[in-house]
C-alpha cells in the first residue's frame, strides 16, 4: 500500500510516484500485475482522485504500466530484468587510448609552465597581457549596458560568421590600423586560435595533408594539427624569420607569424615574405598567418601583413585574447569569401554559433572607444617595461653573453643560448629562486636550439630589473 508522509517536503504525488516505482523495479508488483482503479485507491489513502491520476499517468508515460479500457492499469510486462549481480559489469565503456591527445596536452601544460605545481614570485610570462583595474570597470560597463541593449529576438540561434556588428568593428579596425580592406563576410568570428586553426583543419584540409610550421615556433599550431591527423614537417627559423627553402614539397598549408615570430621574435625580411607568398601562389598551398602581437611595436607603425599583399590563399588571424585579455575567447579569421563560407559551415555544424553576450559585449566595449583607449594605455606601459627589460639584459651582462632576439615588437623576448648549454637545469634553478622562465625547448619539434622565452606584459618595471638581476646571476655563474 502507497502511504503519505505529511512532513515530506515533496509534493504527494511526487512521494506516492516513488513508492509506484520502487514496487515495480524491486518485483513488489510484478510483471502484469492489475493496479487498484484511481477511485479506489484515492480513498484508500485519504487523497483526491486527480492526485492518483497522476501518478497513474506518470508511470505510463515513463513505460512502468499499461492501460485498457477493459485491463485497466497493469505494470508492463516486458520490464527489464537485470541478470545476477556477476553479470552486471564492473564499469561503463573505457574511453579510447588517444596518445596524441595525452602527449599534446602534457605539452601544453609545460609550454604554459605547470603553474599549478610551483609558485613564483616573478613570472616573466609570454602568454599574458597586461590587465588593471580601469579595463575591469570599462569593461563591466559594456557589459551592464549590453545588457540593457539585448532583446528576446538576441536570444535565438545566431550567426555562425559571428555577431554582425562586432564583425562591422573589426572589419573598420583592420582597415584603419592594419591596412586590411575587406567585406564583412570575409570575418569569421572565433574562440581562439587554437578554435581557428582546429576549423581550418576540418574545413580547408583532408585528413593526412602536410602541414609546415615553424620551428621553434607556436606549439598550440602543430597540437591541434597533429589531433586532426594532419602530418606536420617542421621549418627551420634564422634571423630573417621562416627559411623558405625547407618548407616541404607538398605542404598543403604553412603556419607562420612574420610579424614577431612565435618564440624567437625575429620579423621575416622582406624578401623572405616575397618568396612565401610566390611558392604559396606557385604550389597553392595556404598561408595562414597569425598576427598576435605586432600591435605592440617599439619603432615605427606595425608592419604591413602577408594577407594585406595577398588575400587570395591567405588565412588572417587575430585574437582579443594578447590585445586585451585571454579570458576574452574572442577571436577572427579574415580571408577569401569562399573559404571563409566554407569555414562558417563547419563552424556552424559543429559549434553552431559563440555566445551572444560575449560578442555583445566587446562590441560595445569597442564602439564606445574603450577598446582603442585600451590599447593607447598599454602600450604606454608596455614601451616602459619593453625599456627596462631591455636596459636590464644590458646592464647585468646578459646581452654580451647570449643572444638577444625579437626586441622591436610584441610581448617577449629571446635570450638565446648556445645548444650545448643545460636550459632545464637553469630553468629549474630559477623556479627555485622565485623565477619563472620559459625554456626555448618547450617552442621547438625538432630543433635543437636553448634559451629563455621572456614575457615583460606582466611585469612591472622594478621587478623586471630585480628578476633579471637573478637571472644574470644564475646565467653567469654557470
Amino acid at each position: 500500500m502507497l502511504k503519505v508522509n505529511r512532513d515530506d517536503e515533496r509534493p504527494i504525488w511526487q512521494q506516492l510516484l516513488d513508492q509506484a516505482i520502487h514496487n515495480i523495479t524491486t518485483g513488489k508488483w510484478p510483471p502484469g500485475e492489475l493496479l487498484l482503479p484511481s477511485r479506489e485507491l484515492a480513498q484508500l489513502i485519504g487523497v483526491s482522485r486527480s492526485t492518483i491520476q497522476s501518478v497513474y499517468e506518470e508511470l505510463f508515460s515513463r513505460g512502468y504500466t499499461v492501460t485498457s479500457r477493459r485491463g485497466g492499469t497493469r505494470v508492463s510486462e516486458w520490464m527489464y530484468k537485470p541478470g545476477s549481480a556477476d553479470e552486471v559489469p564492473a564499469q561503463g565503456p573505457v574511453p579510447p587510448e588517444l596518445p596524441i591527445l595525452n602527449s599534446a596536452i602534457g605539452h601544453l601544460h609545460s609550454w604554459f609552465g605547470n603553474k599549478e605545481q610551483d609558485r613564483d614570485e616573478i613570472d616573466f610570462s609570454p602568454h599574458e597581457p597586461y590587465l588593471d583595474e580601469h579595463f575591469l570597470k570599462n569593461w563591466r560597463q559594456s557589459f551592464l549596458q549590453a545588457s540593457t541593449d539585448t532583446n528576446l529576438d538576441n536570444w535565438a540561434y545566431g550567426d555562425a560568421y559571428g555577431f554582425l556588428p562586432l564583425r562591422e568593428q573589426i572589419q573598420r579596425y583592420l582597415s584603419l590600423e592594419r591596412g586590411i580592406h575587406v567585406e564583412v563576410d570575409q570575418i569569421l568570428l572565433t574562440s581562439g586560435a587554437q578554435h581557428s586553426l582546429d576549423l581550418i583543419a576540418q574545413a580547408l584540409l583532408h585528413e593526412g595533408a602536410t602541414v609546415s610550421v615553424e620551428d621553434p615556433g607556436f606549439p598550440a599550431a602543430w597540437m591541434a594539427m597533429k589531433f586532426r591527423r594532419m602530418e606536420v614537417a617542421p621549418v627551420p627559423v634564422d634571423e630573417h624569420g621562416l627559411c623558405i627553402d625547407h618548407i616541404h614539397p607538398e605542404s598543403k598549408l604553412v603556419f607562420v607569424t612574420p610579424s614577431h615570430q612565435c618564440a624567437t621574435g625575429v620579423i621575416m625580411s622582406e624578401p623572405r615574405r616575397q618568396q612565401l607568398l610566390h611558392l604559396a601562389a606557385e604550389k597553392r598551398f595556404w598561408i595562414v598567418e597569425d598576427d598576435y602581437d605586432s600591435e605592440f611595436r617599439y619603432r615605427g607603425d606595425p608592419l604591413p601583413t602577408l594577407f594585406s599583399q595577398q588575400q587570395q590563399g591567405t588565412l588572417y588571424l587575430m585574437s582579443f585574447s594578447k590585445m586585451i585579455a585571454p579570458g576574452i575567447r574572442l577571436s577572427a579569421i579574415v580571408g577569401p569569401k569562399q573559404a571563409v563560407r566554407q569555414l562558417a559551415q563547419v563552424h556552424e555544424l559543429t559549434y553552431r554559433h559563440l555566445p551572444f553576450m560575449e560578442q555583445l559585449t566587446l562590441t560595445h566595449f569597442i564602439k564606445q572607444g574603450h577598446f582603442m583607449r585600451h590599447m593607447r594605455r598599454v602600450r604606454n606601459v608596455y614601451r616602459r617595461r619593453h625599456a627596462a627589460m631591455t636596459k636590464a639584459l644590458s646592464a647585468t651582462g646578459l646581452s654580451e653573453h647570449f643572444t638577444i632576439s625579437g626586441a622591436e615588437t610584441g610581448l617577449h623576448m629571446l635570450l638565446e643560448a648556445e645548444p650545448s648549454f643545460d636550459e632545464v637545469a637553469v630553468t629549474n634553478l630559477a623556479l627555485e629562486k622565485g623565477i619563472r622562465i620559459y625554456p626555448l625547448s618547450h617552442y621547438c619539434l625538432e630543433s635543437k636550439r636553448k634559451g629563455w622565452v621572456l614575457g615583460f606584459a606582466k611585469v612591472d618595471e622594478a621587478t623586471i630589473e630585480e628578476g633579471i638581476s637573478r637571472l644574470a646571476e644564475i646565467l653567469l655563474n654557470k
